[in-house]
């Protein structure tokens, strides 16, 4: 006859101590979370944009002279990692501030508080352009040397516009400490500790959550754009060439879901309706 042995018998002390750990872990995810909202709420306020008309959540006692010296602080760093300024007395840095400065003088910009300056960057192989608080804005020669005309270039620059104008930065240092907390949170109920396994949790937890915020204020700034393109005379239509260069230059990197920035195939489309909008808007 075949032995028979015996079934292993399962310790109970053993599925108590992993039931207790998991209810361990939870308690602490729950404190961890409740902990990056009453920090979010007491570092946080409420305030109406008096150039979008929505109301948005920004750090406390922040004003526009903290932004404009965040962004003069952070403007050195930027102009090296993109192969230095241009001096202005290069033809196309003059284009890139006289369209500058022509879409603010139009619009509500002008007499925004931001003391708005334009610079183009030495950096033939970034495709880019961007802004930071307070009124700094860029564009690389990469892309520049790739926009059709200076229409299009006034899409570029009243979009950077749009970011400074809409306060997104400020908007987005309001969030880093909610989504940090989160992604603690998420980080030790999925790993336990914040090792590899747990990092990498939190990590993806972090870009799903924050995701929506990148893309709505990329569209709030496309719309702020073609508005502020409308006011200093500018054709409107032209983002759409920006969008093509744009996706071009992206090689079509990742689903729309995981990026912070919406498919510029998706945003050409919403042009039209922003021009109408617009339009709307300033009784055109």
């Amino acid at each position: 006859m075949p032995i028979r042995f015996p079934a292993p018998r399962r310790s109970s002390q053993g599925v108590r101590r992993r039931r207790n750990g998991c209810q361990g872990r939870l308690v602490l995810a729950v404190l961890f979370a409740v902990g990056a909202f009453f920090m979010y709420k007491m570092k946080t306020q409420k305030v109406i944009n008096e150039h979008t008309g929505k109301e948005q959540v920004i750090p406390r006692e922040v004003d526009k002279n903290y932004e404009i010296a965040l962004g003069l602080q952070a403007m050195p760093q930027m102009v090296r990692q993109h192969g230095g300024e241009i001096p202005e007395e290069n033809e196309y840095a003059r284009l890139v501030d006289q369209v500058g400065h022509r879409l603010v003088n139009s619009s509500s910009a002008k007499n925004s508080g931001y003391p708005f300056e334009f610079r183009l960057l030495n950096d033939t192989e970034t495709v880019n352009a961007f802004a930071l608080p307070g009124g700094q804005i860029f564009i690389t020669m990469a892309l520049l040397s790739k926009l059709p005309n200076e229409d299009a270039l006034a899409g570029v620059i009243g979009h950077e516009i749009g970011h400074v104008l809409g306060r997104h930065s400020l908007e987005r240092m309001a969030k880093t400490d909610l989504f940090s907390g989160l992604a603690q949170a998420g980080g030790i109920l999925v790993g336990g500790d914040m090792g590899m396994g747990g990092q990498q949790s939190a990590q993806v937890f972090h870009q799903l959550m924050s995701t929506k915020y990148g893309r709505d204020d990329e569209r709030e700034s496309d719309y702020l754009g073609v508005k502020y393109m409308l006011q200093a005379g500018y054709d409107p239509m032209q983002m759409v060439a920006v969008m093509r260069i744009l996706k071009n230059a992206s090689g079509g990197a990742g689903p729309e879901i995981l990026s912070s920035h919406p498919d510029p195939g998706n945003r050409a489309e919403d042009i039209p309706r922003y021009i109408k909008q617009a339009k709307a808007e300033l009784g055109m």
